[in-house]
């Protein structure tokens, strides 16, 4: 039996217990049909995935994260066979016990782009980064409305603010040098955000984590997963995950995949989407990408969402 999951600290001692975890998946199995598949959970991620056989993927929501599992649902059912990139079927979701929740869905082929990346030769890469642009416009093109009563934040401007005021604190919480925090809120203050973005269904962290390719085909774009932090609101907040998980700071292929995708944003923009997005962790991305000389807002802005 799951006990109930509503702290951080009782995420932190639940989840990644497989001993408490595992026959609790093996339990849903049973009672959605799949008893005695083998189960192998997925290493990534902050929830508990298993891989059900070779054509399921059960995914377990602690109460803490309960909304999640609606809104993934829900997502998934209103994109599957609406991409020009294939996304998971929607096959069950519900309640379990003890507020946690599930989704069963079908398992996508493919490799990780994340793990693939490296053997990919340049010209397949900015191939697969423009089919990426493209699977991001349908996604965005989508009608959102039949989903407005599962997915937040309602007022984007609102949202946006809130963020705003807390940007600072939050990136301090990260270990942000002062020299970068002082910076924060003239950039933002300057930022051209728009008032009333014309809003889309947002995946909000479209990254290689996310997309899957077959190497044994040139590595065609196999699937796009993971649709839990799903929003509704500004296309232009899509390209955080884009410029650095996807691109990754190298100018070449973000205009690859912005000629796909048919739009381009000023770097200014992203970078405050950057500071402003919900799992915003400037002293990782400092790490992980390529940083001007001069250490401004302003020239990191160009380094990582420039063309």
């Amino acid at each position: 039996m799951l006990p109930p999951v509503d702290t951080d600290e009782e995420w932190d001692a639940v989840v990644p217990d497989e001993a408490v975890v595992r026959p609790a998946a093996e339990d849903l199995c049973a009672r959605l049909g799949l008893a005695g598949a083998p189960l192998t959970r997925y290493g990534e991620g902050s929830q508990p995935v298993y891989a059900v056989g070779e054509r399921h993927v059960l995914k377990l929501f602690p109460g803490a994260a309960a909304a999640d599992a609606v809104a993934e649902a829900r997502v998934l059912d209103h994109v599957h066979g609406r991409l020009p990139v294939p996304t998971p079927q929607l096959h069950d979701s519900g309640a379990y016990v003890n507020g946690w929740r599930y989704v069963l869905m079908s398992q996508l082929p493919g490799q990780g782009l994340h793990l693939a990346w490296p053997g990919i030769p340049a010209t397949d890469r900015e191939r697969v980064v423009a089919r990426a642009g493209e699977a991001l416009a349908a996604l965005h093109a989508l009608d959102h409305e039949p989903l407005a009563d599962a997915l937040g934040p309602g007022d984007w401007r609102e949202f946006t603010e809130r963020q705003r005021a807390s940007a600072v604190d939050r990136q301090r919480g990260h270990g942000l040098a002062e020299g970068w925090l002082e910076q924060i809120p003239d950039f933002l203050a300057a930022a051209p955000l728009p008032r009333t973005p014309r809003a889309a269904l947002l995946h909000t962290e479209f990254m290689r984590q996310h997309l899957l390719v077959d190497p044994a085909d040139g590595h065609r774009l196999t699937g796009l997963f993971d649709f839990e932090p799903a929003m509704i609101g500004d296309p232009a907040y899509d390209f955080v995950g884009v410029g650095l998980f996807v691109t990754r700071g190298e100018p070449k292929l973000l205009t690859r995949f912005t000629a796909a995708y048919g739009r381009t944003f000023e770097p200014r923009l992203l970078l405050a989407y950057t500071l402003l997005h919900v799992y915003s962790n400037l002293p990782w991305y400092l790490r992980e990408l390529p940083a001007p000389r001069e250490p401004r807002l302003d020239a990191l802005a160009e380094a990582w969402f420039g063309h």
